[in-house]
């Protein structure tokens, strides 16, 4: 009993600790998970390649829960490597979980898609997703419930939600490069100042009224200004950005800054961001944004 699956990574829009509604997209930098069954094993171990000494208890718990609620409580091993930075807010513990369940789900023979009444679908993804987001919570890794940046790595594209009734708003497919810089300190979602964020949370509301109405970039520079204050991260990578760059923002509760550009837009110029960024100490990463979401391999 084996399966195998992939998620994405994400770059903020919103950030929902302010009032609980948040935005994300799907970027194309993936962590893939494998996982094995055994009726006979007691309980779920897991391994993170990355790193041997990182906590597992988040995608332990995604397999245990898939695995009650769709199989007969087998145990296991799951298994996860990742191109997506651990704390770096490109949304790894979402990737992670994700990942997770739906590996679980074709370990157990399940079919995976989007459309309920479809015969070969025993399981959505958007079920997926909320089980991967409750595992997140019983972990310990999130404040929120992060139902934004899972829904955007589950299902790919850019996603309007409300985290406090994990409720999808809004999913539409966007087209841009993107250009990540990560430097070397590492933010971890659930240490995040809740109250420093909700004081910003008039602006969130503004940032949530443009991301409803469509306006994905003037959202997401507004709340990269708005939560590097609240958070206490330069905003001097953002600044520099801006003139170059279809929107800019500080990714999650950080410290990535993600930069987006429209391919056919000739004022928006990435290369430009990574000259302005190129002497900053950490790593620059060139992707694109994807629609596809998370797929069972």
């Amino acid at each position: 009993m084996e399966g195998r699956a992939a998620a994405l990574g994400a770059g903020t829009v919103l950030n929902a600790l302010a009032t609980g509604t948040g935005a994300a997209f799907g970027i194309d930098i993936e962590t893939r998970a494998t996982v094995e069954l055994d009726p006979a094993a007691d309980g779920v171990e897991g391994e993170i390649a990355e790193d041997a000494d990182a906590d597992t208890d988040l995608i332990e718990r995604c397999a245990a829960l898939a695995t009650e609620r769709w199989g007969d409580g087998e145990g296991g091993r799951v298994r996860t490597d990742s191109d997506v930075p651990l704390a770096a807010g490109l949304k790894s513990s979402s990737a992670a979980a994700n990942a997770t369940v739906l590996a679980t789900c074709d370990a157990l023979g399940l079919g995976v898609g989007d459309d309920p009444d479809a015969p070969a679908v025993d399981v959505t993804r958007l079920e997926a997703c909320r089980l991967g987001v409750r595992a997140a919570r019983e972990a310990g890794v999130t404040v929120t419930g992060a139902f934004d940046d899972a829904t955007a790595s589950m299902l790919g594209g850019v996603t309007v939600t409300d985290n406090d009734a994990d409720e999808l708003r809004v999913r539409e497919t966007v087209d841009w490069d993107v250009l990540v810089w990560t430097p070397p300190e590492r933010a971890y979602s659930a240490d995040a100042d809740v109250a420093r964020c909700e004081a910003v949370a008039p602006m969130a509301d503004l940032v949530a009224d443009l991301a409803l109405d469509g306006r994905y970039g003037e959202a997401m520079t507004v709340n990269g200004l708005a939560f590097s204050a609240a958070l206490g991260f330069d905003a001097g990578p953002a600044v520099e950005a801006m003139p170059h760059a279809a929107a800019v923002s500080l990714s999650g509760t950080g410290p990535s800054v993600v930069a987006v550009a429209d391919p056919e837009d000739p004022e928006t110029d990435l290369d430009a961001v990574a000259d302005a960024w190129t002497d900053r100490p950490g790593t620059l990463r060139r992707t694109t944004t994807r629609a596809d979401g998370a797929t069972v391999e």
